[in-house]
């Protein structure tokens, strides 16, 4: 039977936010990336084949870049966390009474009374001291706490399956018109992302479309830009 937390949880949308941010970064640069690399080298060859290369060189590198990256970072701030936690283990076990006056002094600026935050504190106190301090001192709870499996998995598939969608726009349009092409299906990718992670995450779907469509226009526009300047011909 569905738990008072979990049907709270249901309709709110803050404990998706560490998988969900993972995930929207990893498919949109997954889309920019690969698609960005393509309007580049396309602008600068008359051959299929180097766009083909380069984009899936791109999208290999920055899957594995993108994992190993959430993974590494993630894993920094679970070290941090880790080691906060254990320092107010001890200064639970070395000075307790100056631990439950922090906690009250918590709850009272929080709005309590000065009597109410010291019984709240005690009463939590007994009932589960580190895990009171963890939580409301620290500010570190089940939703917020990093988890690095997780960002690893979620940015580094978001980003392959995001840049799969620009690599094989790079088989099947025509060559004449390819950067023109990339460009148009990167920006239809890129706003139906914005309106899924939008939707999903509870927020305005205007907005994130607008956001994303603005600077991803603004990354490809400037890698074309590149590869027009410099003018190379692969062929």
């Amino acid at each position: 039977m569905e738990s008072n937390l979990d049907a709270y949880l249901d309709n709110h949308y803050i404990h998706r936010s560490n998988w969900l941010r993972a995930a929207v970064l990893g498919a949109n640069d997954g889309i920019l990336s690969t698609a960005s690399i393509a309007i580049g080298v396309a602008a600068a060859s008359s051959l299929r084949e180097p766009v083909i290369l380069a984009t899936l060189a791109g999208l290999v590198a920055g899957a594995s870049s993108m994992a190993a990256g959430e993974y590494v970072s993630v894993s920094s701030q679970t070290d941090i966390e880790n080691a906060d936690i254990q320092r107010e283990r001890e200064e639970l076990e070395s000075m307790p009474d100056l631990e439950l006056q922090r906690l009250a002094e918590i709850y009272e600026s929080r709005g309590l009374k000065k009597e109410t935050a010291l019984a709240v504190a005690k009463e939590l106190t007994a009932h589960d001291a580190l895990g009171a301090h963890v939580r409301d001192e620290l500010g570190i709870n089940e939703i917020s706490q990093a988890k690095p499996i997780q960002a690893a998995l979620a940015s580094g598939t978001a980003f392959t399956v995001g840049g799969m969608l620009p690599f094989l726009v790079t088989f099947f349009m025509p060559l004449e018109t390819l950067e023109y092409s990339l460009y148009g299906f990167a920006l239809l990718f890129l706003v139906i992302l914005g309106a899924i992670s939008a939707k999903t995450g509870g927020s305005g779907i205007g907005k994130a479309v607008l956001r994303i469509s603005f600077w991803g226009t603004a990354a490809m526009g400037l890698t074309a830009l590149v590869g027009y300047l410099f003018g190379v011909n692969v062929a």
